[in-house]
């Protein structure tokens, strides 16, 4: 930093002084962070990021043509939602899109630091005047039960629901799943019928591996195995009636927001 080490020390203890606590204990020969000191931390941390995102701002001002579009998406979503619901962004030769994958919470905040535009989900972020947070529905897709063509009912004959998945190995998104809690609540409706798991993931391309490397029914929106759909290695064996999957899109409330965001959002 090119501050001696003393006059570092001189300005901890005048800034330690001046709010009236410490900022970090002196253990031997080195510095750990108080509690106090982690919350200024945090604190300074979002200070500096608005700084960079001012300059950002103005930066993409005097550029006129750079646009950055900062997309959280929730590590198990489908990629190919992803790219489907980017695909204006993507194929706008005047955005550059940045994508990072991460935990629900983690990209939350992260938004609510500004490192993030705009956060993708398939859970409803709560709202309030707290978090200062904007969620909106961008899709649904329709569930459906997928494999191979083998397992889809030959001729005129149609797929009886549930009665034909009897002995028949399956793979279902775990309970955390919203689509799960959908499923196993119309199984309710037939308490009589035992299914055979095989497989559990609550990862989209877990579950999309799985499929393809397991003699086994998927339980997926077909937007998750799109490519294998067209290639005829799955069949959409059965779309369940009324079981969806819905996507978010959770943004934060800005005085100088990503331009483009009202741009991608506008007709979902």
């Amino acid at each position: 930093m090119g501050i001696s080490q003393s006059a570092m020390s001189v300005q901890l203890k005048s800034l330690e002084h001046q709010l009236g606590c410490s900022l970090f204990s002196r253990e031997h020969k080195s510095l750990r962070l108080t509690e106090e000191g982690r919350m200024v931390f945090e604190f300074a941390d979002s200070i500096f990021k608005t700084g960079e995102e001012m300059m950002s701002t103005l930066s993409r001002k005097q550029k006129r043509f750079t646009t950055v579009l900062r997309v959280g998406c929730v590590a198990t979503l489908s990629r190919n939602f992803i790219l489907e619901f980017l695909k204006p962004a993507v194929s706008d030769e005047e955005v550059e899109v940045v994508i990072h994958s991460g935990s629900r919470s983690e990209l939350l905040s992260d938004l609510q630091d500004h490192t993030l535009d705009l956060v993708l989900s398939n859970r409803r972020t709560k709202t309030d005047l707290g978090n200062k947070l904007n969620c909106v529905e961008v899709a649904k897709q329709p569930v459906s039960l997928l494999g191979r063509p083998h397992f889809a009912p030959k001729g005129k004959k149609p797929f009886r629901f549930p009665e034909d998945l009897a002995g028949i190995p399956l793979v279902l998104p775990s309970r955390e799943s919203g689509i799960r809690n959908q499923f196993d609540s119309l199984m309710d409706l037939h308490r009589n019928m035992k299914l055979v798991v095989a497989a559990e993931a609550d990862d989209m391309a877990m579950l999309r591996l799985l499929a393809r490397e397991m003699d086994a029914i998927a339980l997926l929106p077909p937007v998750v195995v799109r490519d294998e759909l067209e290639a005829g290695i799955f069949k959409e064996i059965y779309q369940l009636p009324d079981l969806y999957e819905t996507f978010y899109a959770t943004t934060s409330n800005r005085k100088f927001p990503n331009p483009y965001l009202s741009k991608l959002l506008e007709k979902k």
